[in-house]
């Protein structure tokens, strides 16, 4: 997956984000593709154009129950002059011998059966008697048809022109369109057109694997009880949510505490499960930040390739990152920030697009888009840093959610959009023009 290590430089270096971004998605490569049973595939990228081998509908069939007639013996019916004609017969669906239906006659169908040989049109139950006899009134409260009754008559009360509630063969689409094209992402729909078209299996690239991970020994479990200096872990909630949302299939490990040994060692017990690995914590420049302690081995692990390297960013939130390739496979590893809102943010900046890369996908960006700052006073920002502001986007608009506080929960949870104020830019005066990142 990881053929080079990143690049590196000083310790001092702030990188862009346009950098270590680049950096990434050069070490992140498409999985390879499999063949995988259609409900298996969701969600999974094709990665080959998709022919169609038999028309859809397969056959000319009826819209409608009701009664499969030729058009010049319904042409001049009404309901003071109704059309009288002999019902030969039923058509159901998936019915093979069908019958014929001649001058003066009608065949009972039922919606979705062929339509017979000599019939050109369909007339709706609800115009004529339903072959009771009984005339127009309880022609129209006979909604459903009867297939156990008689041939006999039938009275219809309407005209109905050539080929009326008939569905065409191939009207869907036809033998030798090209029905899907490599790239497409399978969901509901088009898992639906693969079944309708006798596609049982389908060639895509697989949904990747991300293990995500934690650290600290202050992290305790949602429903635990919080004991002195402790905090519940969000972050790992937080980010496996996010990697499902992408399109992967995530493993949520939770909190490891701050021990090098430990960290080093789930990791390692991880890999076996992982197309991609991310970890939140414990990569800035603190005592207690295990992350760099214990992937250190991994650069002088006896694997080319192999490497972790830990950088500081031109941006707010999210200043200190970690990134490289572990392992045998050298399964990529994006190391992020603990404060949530810094995950948060790198993980939208640099993980999502890594998944949807290892997906096969080739735009894996969230749409961007021009906005007018709607706010109350301008918003600031640090020289040299590019600065990513939670807000809601609305109409052309955007609002801030929250302060610049990269601890702040609860106004991320508000957020549907990142404002992004560049690093040349001190203040951003109200009214004026930004660049926004759509959540949603």
């Amino acid at each position: 997956m990881s053929t080079a290590a990143p690049r590196t430089a000083g310790p001092d270096h702030l990188w862009s984000v346009d950098e270590h971004l680049d950096d990434i998605l050069a070490t992140v490569h498409p999985l390879e593709p499999i063949e995988l049973n259609l409900l298996d595939a969701q969600g999974c990228v094709l990665v080959e154009d998709i022919t169609v081998p038999v028309s859809l509908p397969p056959f000319d069939n009826s819209s409608m129950d009701g009664y499969a007639v030729r058009v010049a013996d319904v042409a001049g019916a009404s309901e003071q002059y109704p059309a009288a004609l002999e019902v030969v017969g039923d058509v159901a669906a998936g019915q093979a011998d069908l019958l014929h239906v001649g001058p003066g006659q009608a065949a009972r169908i039922m919606t979705g059966a062929p339509l017979p040989p000599g019939a050109e049109t369909v007339v709706p139950v609800e115009w004529t008697d339903g072959g009771l006899g009984e005339g127009p009134v309880a022609g129209m409260r006979a909604r459903s048809l009867a297939p156990e009754a008689a041939a006999g008559q039938v009275c219809v009360y309407r005209p109905a022109g050539a080929r009326a509630h008939v569905r065409a063969e191939g009207s869907d689409v036809k033998a030798g369109d090209r029905a899907m094209e490599a790239g497409t992402i399978l969901g509901p729909p088009q898992i639906s057109l693969l079944a309708a078209i006798g596609r049982g299996t389908v060639r895509v690239r697989p949904r990747p694997r991300v293990v995500v991970l934690s650290t600290g020994s202050e992290l305790v479990q949602p429903d635990e009880e919080l004991g002195p200096g402790q905090i519940y872990d969000s972050n790992s909630f937080a980010l496996t949510a996010a990697a499902r949302d992408a399109g992967a299939i995530a493993y949520r490990v939770g909190a490891v505490a701050d021990d090098a040994a430990t960290l080093r060692d789930t990791i390692e017990d991880q890999l076996v499960r992982a197309d991609l690995m991310v970890t939140t914590g414990g990569v800035s420049v603190g005592a207690y930040d295990v992350v760099k302690e214990a992937l250190s081995y991994a650069a002088d692990a006896d694997e080319p390739g192999s490497g972790i390297e830990f950088r500081k960013l031109a941006m707010q939130p999210g200043k200190p990152q970690g990134f490289g390739s572990i392992g045998p496979d050298h399964t990529p590893l994006l190391a992020l920030p603990g404060n949530p809102v810094s995950s948060y943010v790198s993980f939208e900046l640099f993980v999502r697009p890594a998944i949807r890369t290892l997906m096969g996908l080739t735009d894996v960006h969230r749409p961007r888009v021009r906005a007018e700052l709607t706010a109350e006073r301008a918003l600031t920002s640090p020289k040299g840093r590019r600065q990513f502001l939670r807000g809601r986007y609305a109409d052309g608009g955007v609002t801030p959610v929250g302060g610049a506080g990269s601890h702040l929960v609860a106004a991320l949870a508000q957020a549907d959009a990142l404002i992004v104020v560049p690093e040349d830019v001190e203040s951003v005066v109200p009214g004026a023009e930004v660049e926004v990142v759509l959540l949603g």
